[in-house]
């Protein structure tokens, strides 16, 4: 079995392909922003790295979205539902959890079929 890897440093791969499943690591946005812009740096990211893997967010399988404090998930879900495509929405999870830095607001993992 094949696996790619792209976007590698020693720690971790931005973008690993398994036969026709693809994984994003975490993403994270501007920490100068407020969540809302947050996690429009996010979502856009995430078009980017699909892109590159061969597929884009109507291929998303699922997605887990961190944030730092759950009194943003309504801010978050605005510009997340604006990004969803209709009828492509992925299976999702959202909690609480320290993020890797204070100032970061959201984080959003994704898993994807290849187009």
């Amino acid at each position: 079995m094949t696996i790619k890897r792209l976007g590698t440093v020693q720690r971790m791969s931005q973008i690993v392909v398994h036969q026709q499943t693809i994984y994003l690591a975490g993403q994270v946005g501007d920490p100068a922003k407020d969540v809302a812009g947050q996690t429009e740096d996010v979502l856009q990211k995430i078009d980017s790295l699909l892109e590159q893997a061969n597929s884009d967010k109507n291929h998303i399988l699922q997605a887990t979205i961190w944030l730092a404090d759950m009194k943003d998930f309504a801010s978050m879900n605005a510009v997340w539902d604006a990004w969803v495509p209709a009828g492509h929405a992925p299976a999702r999870a959202c909690g609480e959890a320290a993020l890797a830095r204070p100032e970061l607001s959201v984080e959003i993992l994704i898993v994807a079929a290849v187009r």
